[in-house]
């Protein structure tokens, strides 16, 4: 029976050929589905946690610093191993990285969702984001590597960050409706889709050939994960122990000098795990920068946010899930046509309009207060934010990997994915750090509880609003860089 599947599955994946044109093969929407399940998942999970952490708090008894870990430990596994993830999906096939890590994806989410120690809870969602950090770049240069650059790669990224974007903006109503039930069911709803995606997977990802010849950089490998989860375990655990701690400065003098020594190897070393000149071509530094601005300002308003409607205002997950929902159903409206808005302009144009359209969602959203209308106060923010995530988020990863040799698109999908958790960590922990300061106890004020979050939101303003200015600034043209296969709008 296994030879026989094998075999049938060998057979299945010889019918896929990269899309080189508009019209696809049947095997290049069978793999560009299961891809697009794959994000959308990882989309999925943050955003319904982030919806259920006030039950969750109250169930188990855990105060904001101790929430905060919830989103922390996924990002800390996510941010920490992206470019590890994308490195060994190029090197060891993309196919075998993303059924495995699939797999444990699967197997966390169900533990989750049934256990009651909230160590376990928190471990469960850091596996889950070690999972991901290798699911994500695999299936993202799976796209890249199977469809030819141009428009036929700018739909197929169209439509797969539409899956991503949509994912993640949905699943606020999906995390409301399922925190309405219990918040368990905002782990256990994975489940049964990650299972799905492994089974389709099997059968419609096509074999990849294992890259021979350019080493594996072991020890680069190492001192880059060591000293990635230490910076982020230790900026997400300042705001508790403290920014002055010994543990704080220890844990930072420690990862810069585990990431000195990882910067130096890859100097050295025949085959580097990460080649940095990668920085240098086309608009990839750039669009890192703003990968960290959208990530970064987005997962702390979030934050803020659902603690703001239900702990401040009193709403339910269900009557929070439906005041968001006008962002999803902009996503969901916006995205699918990114590729032809970044045929047209190009994708910086399109970051411009993104970054700056959620800076006016922060900024208005500042003028809140304990009884706000919604249709005044909080619609506008709500839309404007829906239309910065589904323009930026497309935008941002066709500006990355623009210009990229096939043997490196899972370095440079890793590496703008690897940003956005690392930024969305690091703006975070500060976030938490900044609104953890006052009076958090249940019987302060609605208004009291509300300015103790305002620090916060100007940071995410200010965050966004700093990624807009890069985004603007115009960028010097070399000779080198005299084709460009994808419209940069400048």
């Amino acid at each position: 029976m296994y030879v026989e599947a094998m075999s049938t599955t060998q057979t299945l994946s010889e019918h896929i050929s990269p899309a080189t044109s508009d019209r696809w093969s049947r095997g290049s929407w069978l793999l560009l589905l299961v891809v697009c399940i794959v994000v959308a998942l990882d989309g999925l999970d943050v955003s319904m946690v982030g919806v259920a952490l006030p039950s969750i708090g109250t169930e188990l008894s855990l105060e904001t610093s101790s929430l905060q870990w919830l989103v922390s430990a996924y990002v800390l596994g996510y941010g920490s191993l992206l470019l590890l993830g994308g490195r060994l999906a190029d090197l060891l096939g993309r196919r075998r990285i993303l059924l495995i890590a699939l797999g444990v994806f699967a197997a966390a989410s169900l533990l989750g969702g049934l256990v009651d120690d909230p160590a376990i809870l928190i471990a469960t969602r850091f596996v889950k984001g070690v999972a991901a950090a290798f699911t994500a770049p695999a299936a993202f240069s799976l796209i890249t590597t199977n469809f030819a650059e141009g428009a036929p790669r700018n739909k197929a990224i169209s439509i797969f960050t539409t899956f991503a974007a949509s994912g993640f903006s949905l699943g606020l109503i999906v995390g409301g409706l399922m925190t309405s039930l219990s918040w368990r069911w905002t782990f256990l709803f994975s489940v049964p889709f990650a299972v799905a995606a492994l089974v389709l997977g099997l059968f419609f990802v096509p074999r990849d050939k294992r890259v021979t010849g350019s080493g594996h950089d072991f020890w680069g490998a190492l001192t880059l994960a060591v000293g990635m989860l230490t910076l982020v375990y230790t900026v997400v655990s300042a705001p508790g122990v403290g920014w002055g701690s010994l543990q704080t400065i220890g844990g930072l003098v420690a990862s810069a000098l585990v990431l000195a020594a990882f910067a130096l190897i890859e100097l050295r070393v025949r085959h580097p795990l990460i080649r940095f000149g990668i920085l240098r071509q086309g608009l990839v530094a750039r669009a890192n920068l703003s990968a960290i601005a959208l990530f970064g300002s987005y997962v702390s308003f979030q934050f803020i946010l659902t603690i703001y409607l239900q702990s401040v205002l009193g709403w339910s997950p269900l009557n929070m899930a439906l005041s968001l929902l006008p962002t999803g159903l902009v996503v969901v409206a916006t995205a699918p046509f990114a590729d032809r808005f970044i045929d047209r302009f190009g994708p910086r144009l399109l970051i411009i309009v993104a970054l700056a359209s959620l800076s006016a969602g922060y900024l208005l959203f500042l003028r809140v207060d304990p009884s706000p209308n919604y249709l005044l106060d909080i619609l506008p923010s709500v839309l404007l934010l829906g239309v910065g995530f589904g323009l930026g988020f497309p935008s941002i990863q066709v500006q990355a990997t623009s210009g990229i040799a096939d043997g490196e698109q899972g370095l440079a999908a890793g590496l703008v994915q690897s940003s956005s958790q690392v930024g969305a960590a690091l703006v975070l922990a500060v976030t938490t750090a900044l609104i953890a300061g006052g009076p958090a106890s249940a019987e302060a004020s609605a208004g009291v509880l509300l300015d103790q979050f305002r620090p916060g939101l100007i940071l995410s303003t200010a965050v966004a609003f700093a990624g807009l200015v890069v985004a603007v600034v115009p960028r010097r043209r070399s000779r080198r860089s005299l084709v460009v296969q994808v419209p940069t709008g400048e």
